[in-house]
């Protein structure tokens, strides 16, 4: 591993991957298909050898990004998809078989819960659990238990597992552990550092940074071994062991199921993650900041921020996370509060879905992302009816501070 700090590797990384003419800029590989002298070398790749065969499975512009992902989350390979949900459904449907069991938190991103219920209907049984506490998952193990699922602070409830005893019961048990880092990201803590097995990253959020792209990643930590999975189909069971999972995700995921990133794509999250470290420290210096103004706000009901000591998990966060502690706040307004009236007055946070933006994004939970899972399933997750989800930007705190309270009063007025 490089010595160098990761915002000098990121911002030279293209070049010295070796570029024309001196760019500092990687070129955009628009391509389809790719063209061989010979008709050995063309069956070669196709066989596994290294090259590119058909843009569905992976190009140039890919292959850099992949790169460079790996490199941030100290891996040893990442495949990148056109999205975080096309990354996380790839691990879960080409590394799971019907009559598998799946540990997960139960504190989980609405859309990820969505794709556990297609999971169940195809045959593998999933067992949600309090993953604060690793005593949950040993609970719930069974004898096909073949992967456990947590986010590093869950969405949109900033709920902490308990990971670096998740990782460590994973790889005692040889299981592989799946972590979403979205929230936190690579710049907080590598999913490497909780022996995680696989780390899936939404592109599209803190790491391009703009809300102008979709993207995902998944990326081989390294920590597990492969050799002893027993969904590795045989066809991929060939050469570093520590490559068949990625082997098989990129297979199945991207050549079978075609959910592939496009090279502008690649190119826009990039050039995104050149800012990275910059703005992933102002959103959280922000975010905790905020956190601590709306928790002194008499109309507000309960602020949830992993940077607080009245957080349940601080000092787990702190422990975890020294960098900081993300940019999501989420909070509920008091009952007096008109939950519509707070949002319509707002003049600088915009009421938008989406995460880790260069600007502040706001919106209320119950109602919208997690509308489809009913009040019941709402309610084992934590997700209060008045709850509101808030990604911190880039915007001066005292801008935010003034548009928060404007609105509060605003909205407590009879």
């Amino acid at each position: 591993m490089s010595k160098e700090h990761l915002s000098t590797r990121i911002l030279h990384h293209d070049r010295r991957q070796g570029t024309e003419a001196g760019a500092v800029h990687q070129p955009i590989h628009v391509s389809a298909e790719f063209a061989y002298a010979s008709a050995q070398a063309l069956i070669d790749v196709f066989q596994g050898q290294p090259g590119f065969t058909y843009a569905r499975q992976a190009t140039p512009s890919l292959a850099r990004l992949e790169h460079l992902v790996t490199e941030i989350e100290q891996g040893v390979g990442t495949v990148c998809f056109a999205s975080g949900m096309a990354a996380l459904s790839a691990v879960f449907l080409t590394m799971l078989k019907a009559g598998d069991h799946l540990i997960s938190s139960r504190y989980l991103f609405g859309n990820t819960n969505s794709v556990f219920q297609t999971l169940s209907k195809f045959g593998v049984e999933i067992t949600l659990v309090d993953a604060c506490s690793v005593d949950a998952l040993v609970e719930a193990w069974q004898p096909n238990t073949r992967m456990v699922f947590a986010e590093s602070i869950a969405n949109p409830g900033t709920q902490i597992a308990e990971l670096d005893a998740i990782g460590a019961l994973c790889q005692e048990r040889q299981v592989p552990f799946v972590l979403d880092n979205t929230l936190s990201s690579a710049w907080l803590a590598a999913g490497r550092e909780f022996q995680a097995a696989l780390v899936v990253n939404s592109l599209s959020k803190a790491m391009s940074g703009h809300g102008n792209v979709l993207g995902g990643a998944v990326t081989d930590t390294g920590c597990f071994d492969w050799s002893g999975y027993p969904n590795i189909f045989p066809a991929y069971q060939k050469g570093d062991p520590r490559m068949w999972a990625l082997t098989q995700i990129r297979r199945k995921g991207l050549r079978d199921m075609g959910a592939t990133l496009a090279g502008e794509s690649a190119h826009k999250i990039a050039v995104g993650l050149e800012t990275f470290e910059l703005r992933m420290q102002r959103c959280t210096d922000n975010a905790l900041q905020i956190a601590r103004f709306l928790a002194k706000q008499p109309q507000v009901k309960q602020v949830y921020y992993p940077g607080l000591s009245t957080h349940p998990q601080h000092q787990r966060a702190s422990q975890y996370f020294p960098r900081g502690f993300g940019s999501l706040v989420s909070f509920e307004l008091a009952q007096e509060v008109d939950l519509l009236r707070f949002l319509d007055h707002l003049k600088v946070i915009i009421l938008s879905t989406h995460l880790g933006d260069s600007r502040s994004l706001i919106l209320p939970v119950a109602q919208t992302i997690y509308h489809e899972m009913g009040p019941q399933m709402r309610a084992q997750m934590g997700i209060d009816e008045r709850l509101l989800r808030l990604s911190v930007g880039l915007e001066a705190v005292s801008d935010l501070q003034d548009d928060l309270q404007s609105a509060l009063v605003f909205a407590s007025e009879a």
